[in-house]
């Protein structure tokens, strides 16, 4: 036992260091900004034209794991097949982002972010974002011709550790007072507790890899991506542990935005729901949640895992040609 578990942490070792050690780097450049508040930008991938898709990811992420590098882009793979993606990045927020709270970013922010697109639009959130484009678009169903959510939580309580996460609350506080902000080393320690294991596994299994190969080079992108969070607004921090993870206020049907309840029951346009089966992040069950919610969308079971459904090796097979085609049809 005492040997296998030296060959492990030396493994993990030199997983840990060939990655540091690594030459690769994301080198994409941005697209021209559409549209511009505070931190956020609006980012255009067609500025000619093409049916609008406007992109919403989470908060505490970058919005770069949907542009994360060459051949590995649902943002530029959509864009051209003639389709106009929009990438809302929602930037580092500043003081005065960090007053913020979800009704000021759904009803305000992305809300602007949408007046600024031309005509109809597809509105697709993923993970955090999703719940945010949900509201949007049913606050704002003349401007939204089609919606889809990818890896959305619904029914938080289909986790039974997700109350657990609301009790950190009170503790939370004195690091989230001073700066306004939960920090991005607690979100990811966080996070870090869904698979307390996985973080040995990966780069175990990374130090086998070909480092000039191409899954070493994605492994790199998207562990810099990971490592490269953004810290979350106090105020938006509160209402999401105490109010989804603590109260499951949207699985309850009681989630309300500028005081207007959230009922993804009366979205009437289509809709289209990605639920990857390896998802760790967000359990399948949660999201099914979502999709028994809404009237007749189009589900697709992903044979992926939260990140991999958008950004990894199968992606494309798992995720983008599937909503490619939904997109051509809705």
């Amino acid at each position: 036992m005492l040997r296998r578990l030296m060959r492990e942490d030396a493994a993990l070792i030199r997983g840990i260091a060939l990655y540091r050690r690594h030459p690769h780097r994301r080198t994409l450049e941005d697209p021209p900004v559409l549209w511009r508040e505070g931190a956020s930008r609006l980012l255009d991938y067609r500025p000619e034209g093409g049916r609008p898709i406007l992109f919403v990811p989470s908060l505490v992420n970058r919005a770069q794991v949907l542009d994360l590098d060459e051949g590995a882009s649902l943002v530029r793979f959509l864009a051209a097949q003639g389709l106009r993606p929009l990438l809302l990045d929602w930037g580092w927020p500043e003081a005065e982002e960090r007053s913020m709270t979800l009704t000021d970013l759904i009803a305000g922010r992305l809300e602007r972010a949408m007046a600024a697109v031309p005509g109809e639009m597809v509105l697709l959130g993923y993970c955090m974002g999703g719940l945010l484009a949900l509201a949007a678009a049913l606050r704002r169903p003349e401007r939204v011709s089609g919606l889809a959510l990818l890896a959305t939580p619904w029914n938080f309580h289909a986790d039974p550790e997700a109350p657990g996460l609301a009790r950190l609350l009170p503790g939370l506080e004195a690091m989230m007072s001073p700066m306004g902000a939960l920090p991005v080393d607690t979100i990811q320690s966080l996070f870090a507790l869904l698979d307390p294991f996985g973080l040995a596994r990966k780069y175990r299994a990374f130090g086998r890899l070909d480092m000039a190969g191409a899954r070493a080079r994605r492994f790199v992108v998207l562990e810099d991506w990971l490592n490269d969070g953004i810290p979350l607004a106090a105020p938006v921090a509160r209402e999401c542990l105490a109010d989804w993870y603590g109260a499951n206020l949207p699985g309850r049907g009681e989630w309300r935005v500028a005081g207007w309840k959230v009922r993804p029951e009366e979205w009437r346009g289509p809709a289209f729901v990605a639920i990857p089966s390896r998802d760790r992040i967000v359990l399948p069950t949660s999201a099914r949640a979502l999709a028994a919610a809404l009237p007749a969308p189009h589900v697709l079971d992903a044979a992926a895992g939260h990140i991999g459904m958008v950004a990894g090796e199968g992606a494309e097979r798992a995720l983008w040609r599937p909503l490619l085609e939904w997109l051509r049809d809705a």
